[in-house]
């Protein structure tokens, strides 16, 4: 079979039967890792995912917005701690190895769990459904598993025996050592340069792709009927019947009674996930929450014909009401200059003849406020307060 197949997959192989570099470019004396590229688009892969997904079931999305980075971080830790303590006689005598890059491993399980603790503690904290949300990030995390996990191809590790399937990869002699530092199948006569190895790294990104694809169709075709949790439930499923198989071509595992961490890890997961998940089906819960039917989502046309809706609901009502009657203060600065005087006309004595001026001086003994003052001649004119003072000065 591999011979026949091999025609077809060369070209293929072609394009990762290489052994690349573990730098992707410098911030000057700063090396920026493959590594660390390839887990920075799966985070932003898996962003854009969970997002959707949130807006879709009708949860807010601007939560994921902050909650990714500390679940992220916090996975990140997790991982970090799982990893050393697996490769702990790497790290013994080199204390300061833990923190400082290059970063050769993260171990899944290890981010798993404070990855889950951090999600529980935030949704609490932002008084959301863990396990509503546990479902729209379960798809997210097969998208970061499938791109994230091209770092470990930049870094020429995670792979496993020798093979001489079509799509073996070949390592160069200073990665072929083992996870705890060992060297393992050297450079030699038997295991020459063009050696292919199984890309294990290879296997898990496209159970990755498969398990993003399998969940949002699961998600889409049963989704109503299913009770909130369900597909964070099928990813751990997922994920450790992988781990479980794939430990089989892994040498020199971290192991605990002399059986595979990973492998122990993956057995419990398994066990409880399906458990757990036929417990909640089980028929006493037939009343138990379920997801429903997602809310009905708007385009922006509808949103349009809806604020027009709006605003022709406004118009009828305040027709209804009739015109509002605006009040004095409103009134007097709505008018124009000219017609403040005519506005004091109207709260004037009844008993006026004359007009009063827009700027009159209080009223004088004698006259009443802003009365003209006749004088000498034919023409009346307004008499201002000085005009007025030396008049009752002179009379005196």
């Amino acid at each position: 079979m591999p011979t026949l197949l091999s025609p077809f997959l060369l070209p293929l192989i072609a394009l990762i039967d290489i052994t690349p570099p573990s730098i992707a470019f410098n911030l000057g004396p700063i090396p920026v890792y493959f590594y660390g590229v390839c887990y920075a688009l799966g985070l932003a892969a898996t962003y854009v995912v969970i997002t959707r997904e949130a807006r879709r079931r009708g949860l807010d999305a601007r939560i994921v917005d902050t909650g990714i980075i500390v679940v992220a971080v916090a996975a990140l830790i997790g991982g970090r701690l799982y990893h050393v303590i697996d490769q702990w006689p790497r790290f013994q005598d080199n204390l300061i190895g833990i923190i400082l890059p290059p970063y050769a491993g993260l171990g899944v399980y290890g981010g798993i769990v404070t990855g889950t603790i951090a999600a529980v503690l935030y949704t609490r904290w932002k008084k959301q459904s863990f396990w509503k949300w546990a479902d729209v990030i379960a798809p997210g995390l097969f998208v970061m598993q499938a791109i994230g996990r091209w770092g470990n191809f930049f870094n020429q590790e995670l792979y496993g025996p020798p093979t001489n399937l079509p799509w073996g990869i070949t390592i160069d002699c200073a990665h072929r050592v083992g996870d705890h530092g060992i060297p393992q199948w050297a450079c030699s006569a038997e295991y020459p340069l063009t050696t292919g190895f199984h890309p294990l790294f290879l296997y898990e990104s496209l159970s990755g792709i498969l398990g993003a694809i399998t969940l949002l169709w699961i998600a889409r075709r049963w989704g109503p009927r299913m009770r909130p949790g369900d597909l964070l439930l099928i990813w751990f499923i997922w994920y450790a019947v992988v781990r479980f198989a794939l430990e089989t071509l892994r040498t020199g595992n971290w192991t605990v009674l002399g059986l595979p961490t990973a492998m122990v890890i993956s057995s419990v997961i398994i066990v409880s996930a399906v458990g757990l998940l036929l417990f909640r089906h089980r028929p006493g819960a037939a009343n138990a929450e379920r997801w429903g039917e997602p809310p009905e989502r708007l385009d922006d046309a509808d949103v349009v014909e809806e604020v027009d809706a709006d605003d022709e609901v406004i118009d009828e009502v305040e027709a209804q009401a009739g015109p509002v009657e605006p009040s004095p203060v409103e009134a007097r600065d709505a008018a124009p200059a000219d017609a403040h005087a005519t506005i004091d006309d109207a709260s004037a004595p009844a008993n006026r003849d004359t007009p009063v001026p827009v700027d009159a001086p209080p009223a004088e003994e004698g006259h009443p406020a802003g009365a003209a003052v006749p004088d000498d001649e034919d023409d009346v004119e307004i008499v201002d307060d000085d005009d007025a003072d030396d008049t009752r000065r002179g009379g005196a």
